[in-house]
């Protein structure tokens, strides 16, 4: 999902009424944020298996709002409800998130490799650092290529600092994190029946 890039207007101000537009401006914004609803402000998601518990994570809006926007809709939509959690390498990270291909059940073989039908969208890196309990999105090569899935970090990493786009901190759950089965190999690869996002809520 592109950007919208500025438009130039060739539309001029009506005359006299160029003082009147910066307050009308104000009103408009104003009425906005109260017609508009509250934020969302996390997530709480349900893992069952070899981990069983709750992680409740704080999403980080002001930072990266376009990912919020989007992994919040699917959460609201229960796209993530029944998502295993393929990949999931000891000492670095879990992810989890593939939509497409990582329905519990099916054959998680190709999960990983998908994502929602909703628009990639553009990285929105920041300064903030990957630290134990982050949350990151998960991409390929291309750095505006995150759609659905999302990772959390057991330990830091500050390679990944600046590269990926940071969307939220655990801040409950760290504990059961800590419990979700592990992968096999360099690539983190889970064997025979992952753990899964049994139901994951939007908080507010």
């Amino acid at each position: 999902m592109s950007t919208p890039s500025p438009r130039a207007s060739r539309r001029q101000t009506p005359t006299g009424s160029a003082s009147r537009w910066p307050q009308m401006r104000k009103l408009a914004a104003l009425l906005a944020l109260v017609a508009s609803p509250a934020a969302a402000t996390g997530l709480e998601i349900d893992v069952a298996g070899q981990s069983n518990g709750t992680i409740r994570i704080d999403l980080l809006e002001d930072v990266a709002p376009g990912h919020v926007e989007q992994i919040t809709a699917l959460a609201r939509e229960g796209a993530y409800d029944g998502v295993v959690f393929h990949r999931v390498i000891d000492g670095f990270m879990a992810q989890t998130g593939d939509v497409e291909f990582g329905r519990e059940g099916g054959d998680v073989s190709m999960a990983g490799m998908g994502g929602s039908e909703r628009d990639d969208l553009d990285a929105e890196f920041s300064d903030i650092p990957f630290e134990r309990g982050t949350v990151g999105m998960a991409r390929s090569q291309d750095p505006n290529s995150a759609n659905s899935q999302f990772f959390i970090m057991f330990a830091p990493g500050d390679f990944l600092n600046g590269q990926y786009t940071v969307v939220g901190q655990v801040t409950e759950g760290l504990d059961v994190l800590d419990a979700i089965k592990r992968g096999e190999g360099p690539n983190g690869a889970v064997v025979g029946a992952p753990d899964v996002m049994s139901e994951v809520r939007v908080t507010e």
